[in-house]
């Protein structure tokens, strides 16, 4: 599967933004999803996951209660829309997959997720 995410760009502190991801595979809805960065000199972080259904979703406590990950399986795109934005958020955010979907633990870890897309910039002023 091939997967493609827009939407990054420059924003200011404590505003918003909504990424997406798309995806070529027609059996889209049976993998499972998820969003990480990756800042200059990091390592790449895990952000957020999702279920092939939706039902289930998993967040870096950095994140959590700012981000949301959702899907839309008809459309084969994942989005991640992102509010309260701080200028530590700034870095390229990917979006990947796996099939089948990870377990447990493989959900927050790079190694749980078979697909990577390109990467968006989203820089985030103060």
């Amino acid at each position: 599967v091939q997967l493609q995410a827009s939407g990054g760009g420059l924003v200011q502190a404590g505003g918003s933004l909504s990424l997406s991801c798309a995806a070529s595979a027609r059996t889209f809805g049976s993998y499972g999803t998820g969003w990480f960065r990756q800042a200059p000199g990091k390592e790449r972080e895990f952000l957020a996951g999702i279920s092939w259904t939706g039902g289930r979703t998993y967040y870096a406590d950095s994140v959590k209660g700012r981000f949301t990950i959702s899907r839309d399986n008809a459309e084969n795109t994942v989005y991640l829309q992102m509010n309260s934005l701080r200028p530590e958020d700034t870095a390229i955010y990917f979006c990947a997959a796996a099939t089948p979907v990870p377990y447990d633990s493989g959900w927050y870890r790079e190694s749980g997720y078979d697909y990577w897309g390109q990467g968006t910039q989203v820089t985030v002023s103060s």
